[in-house]
């Protein structure tokens, strides 16, 4: 029985609504005035429902998904402007007791050395992310109650947030662990993290045990739950996503919206953010072994349609993805990349990239400063910006500023005050020059103009070596 407001993993995340939904998009896809009245529905920047953009999604008339590209671009704009929030993963050990088919932590992998970073080999790694210019962070590590408890976790938080190094500072720490309890999810919120991030994998439940044959992360009602423990234990802002590729995408997409619309429904809050990781190449990992992939053509038309279905929401694209690729899904929807990132255990500290812990290869291997100048040369304004965590903008606040775009008048003059500070503390004096020329121009587009001066006031205090300056 499908019931958004249920608390049951199998009545939100209903097999039989999703196959009913996916019938109904297959029969109505060449319906093109069903088609015309979702998207005008789209157009009030509302989002839609699992139905409506799964219909879309099983639409391919040429002018018509043309339509949804458009409207995406438009949608992320209205919403995000031309930021693009900066970040970098920070993985702490691949000790796992689970058996994900996927995953190259999985327990019965013995290629791969098994690694669990110090207190000490953590700083090492975080001074040299903050000589990056990265300020925020999001944490990753296997589930393993005895290798890395809660308490290696909180412990780990703690260091990185305690570590200043010149003018270094990682002011947000995301947390990407294992589904836990409610009072695990206080202990974090207690931490000071900012969002909570969980992928799903798969929707599918019978899927979802086969890929996950052994191990806590089995449990697949324990795992779809999490969310509204998490937000149950205080965590204002949660992540969700799913791995395209290991089941049919049709199948996971309409199920990532309905967890979005349960979210809403449960807690008057949907997602702060929405990550659409790719199965690539790792150690033991052959993508090719999923029957399930996802060509790039299909990869972009479901991120777009996920900014119009939920148009509020962050989206995530990691450096799974080539340059190409990411260069691509940022104009439809995307707005926060990682950047000169590793996906091994430690090595940041390291000059040359390790590939023996590696979780997934990296095909984006650009340094930080790279993926900057790229993002200013194409127009987009890279943020380093953790205001809004910071100012308590979080949950239920962030949206309602957000879906009102009043956020803009925050979000805008933090990103080039931040960017402001990556020139003069890290950047290539190439990325340097222009990052100045766009940040003379951004400052013109900022919409309330009473705001203007002052922004110009605190980039010079930026220039006489003020730090952390925000709205």
């Amino acid at each position: 029985m499908y019931n958004p407001k249920s608390l049951k993993a199998e009545e939100f995340i209903s097999d039989e609504e999703i196959n009913e939904t996916l019938e109904y998009a297959e029969k109505n896809k060449n319906n093109l005035s069903l088609v015309d009245e979702i998207l005008k529905k789209a157009t009030q920047r509302k989002g839609l429902n699992h139905r409506e953009a799964s219909l879309l999604l099983a639409c391919d008339d040429k002018d018509k998904v043309k339509q949804m590209y458009d409207l995406a671009e438009q949608i992320k704009k209205d919403f995000y402007g031309n930021r693009i929030v900066m970040f970098a993963p920070l993985y702490l050990s691949n000790y796992c007791v689970n058996g994900c088919l996927y995953c190259p932590y999985h327990l019965k992998n013995k290629n791969i050395p098994r690694k669990k970073l110090t207190q000490e080999e953590i700083e090492k790694e975080v001074i040299a992310l903050q000589d990056m210019g990265h300020k925020r962070l999001a944490i990753e590590s296997g589930e393993d109650p005895v290798n890395n408890p809660i308490e290696y976790i909180l412990e780990s938080i703690k260091t990185i947030y305690s570590i200043k190094h010149k003018n270094g500072a990682i002011r947000r720490v995301n947390v990407n662990i294992a589904a836990t309890t409610v009072e695990n999810y206080k202990k974090l919120k207690e931490a000071g993290i900012g969002t909570y991030i969980l992928f799903q994998e798969t929707y599918d439940k019978k899927a979802y045990e086969y890929l996950h044959p052994t191990g806590p992360k089995h449990d697949y009602a324990y795992h779809t739950e999490a969310m509204d423990r998490a937000m149950e234990g205080g965590i204002d802002d949660v992540g969700i996503g799913v791995l395209f590729g290991l089941d049919k995408y049709k199948y996971e997409f309409a199920g990532l919206l309905m967890h979005a619309e349960h979210l809403e429904a449960v807690h008057g809050v949907g997602p702060h953010t929405i990550s659409v990781p790719r199965v690539k190449p790792a150690d033991d990992i052959d993508p090719n072994d999923f029957d399930n992939s996802l060509s790039d053509e299909m990869f972009y038309k479901i991120t777009a349609l996920i900014r119009i279905s939920v148009p509020y929401t962050g989206m995530i694209i990691s450096t799974r993805e080539t340059p190409e690729v990411r260069e691509k899904i940022i104009r439809l929807g995307v707005s926060q990349i990682s950047g000169g990132s590793r996906t091994s255990v430690g090595g940041y500290a390291e000059s040359e990239r390790p590939h023996d812990t590696e979780q997934f290869d990296v095909s984006d291997n650009r340094t930080l400063d790279e993926v900057v100048n790229w993002l200013i040369t194409a127009g987009y304004i890279p943020s380093f910006c953790t205001a809004c965590y910071r100012q308590g903008r979080t949950g239920d606040r962030f949206m309602s500023l957000c879906k009102s775009g009043q956020i803009q008048n925050c979000c805008h003059p933090n990103a080039l005050m931040t960017l402001k500070e990556y020139l003069i503390d890290y950047a290539s004096d190439d990325t340097r020059k222009i990052g100045e020329a766009l940040i003379e121009k951004e400052i013109d587009n900022i919409t309330n103009e009473s705001l203007r001066p002052k922004v110009r006031d605190e980039l010079k205090k930026i220039e006489t070596g003020t730090r952390d300056l925000y709205f």
